[in-house]
């Protein structure tokens, strides 16, 4: 069962049950405090369920993924979680010369790994950008479609994230989450934890599928009426998760 706490009253109450130790307490980034802290532990390092992206092939991952995504050649995707580009050279290939991809992560070395391998293989419809924890610092107005895949149970700060991710979206964009449906804290998020996260900011549900063929669920998300404020923030309680 997933409930929403006020803002206030339940980020007193996480920091008073853990001593400032819960998602990352004092080493919190400056840039995130003015948002609340999740309510729920997190995956501490990243971890691949795929051994070679010809195993994930061959259950035909990407592809089933874009498609439900509905990827057609000319569009502008983000990459979140890019890691060494399992999905990154997939998606330049579908959206075609006329269309862009933006690979994003936080790991610096990964993204070198990837800038090679994007020169290497001469895929010139691809960027590469560092990101924040707290902020995927990608171009306002930007993209049709942002994919998170596997990626979004190891944010730390989700609602600082999904807050700043907001105006990169272009008009009609959407988010595409792909998660594993899984306890918190076990690679992966249970969905109601996910559609509650995203809709405290204000974001608006518009599709959730049971994938167990890419060994997770889809979902995808649009921008509401309004983002919400971050004081406003109320956080989901994982109780029951």
């Amino acid at each position: 069962m997933i409930e929403r706490a006020g803002p206030l009253v339940l980020y007193a109450f996480v920091l008073a049950l853990t001593g400032c130790d819960a998602m990352g307490g004092d080493d919190r980034l400056e840039t995130a405090l003015e948002f609340p802290l999740p309510d729920r532990p997190l995956t501490e390092e990243s971890f691949s369920e795929f051994s070679t992206e010809d195993a994930r092939d061959e259950r035909g991952e990407a592809v089933k993924v874009m498609d439900l995504a509905e990827i057609s050649p000319g569009m502008t995707v983000a990459d979140i979680g890019a890691g060494e580009g399992y999905y990154t050279v997939r998606l330049a290939e579908r959206v075609g010369e006329t269309g862009r991809v933006l690979a994003q992560d936080i790991d610096r070395g990964a993204l070198d790994r990837l800038g090679s391998r994007v020169e290497r293989e001469r895929l010139e419809n691809i960027s590469i950008k560092l990101g924040e924890p707290d902020d995927p610092q990608l171009p306002v107005d930007s993209f049709d479609r942002i994919f998170i895949v596997h990626v979004y149970h190891e944010v730390t700060e989700p609602y600082a994230f999904l807050w700043r991710l907001w105006p990169a979206l272009s008009e009609g964009g959407e988010i595409i989450i792909v998660e594993a449906e899984r306890p918190i804290g076990q690679r992966g998020i249970p969905h109601a934890l996910l559609f509650c996260e995203f809709e405290a900011v204000g974001y608006h549900l518009l599709e959730f599928t049971e994938k167990p063929d890419i060994e997770g669920y889809f979902a995808r998300f649009e921008r509401g009426s309004s983002r919400t404020e971050p004081a406003n923030i109320e956080v989901c309680a994982s109780t029951g998760a």
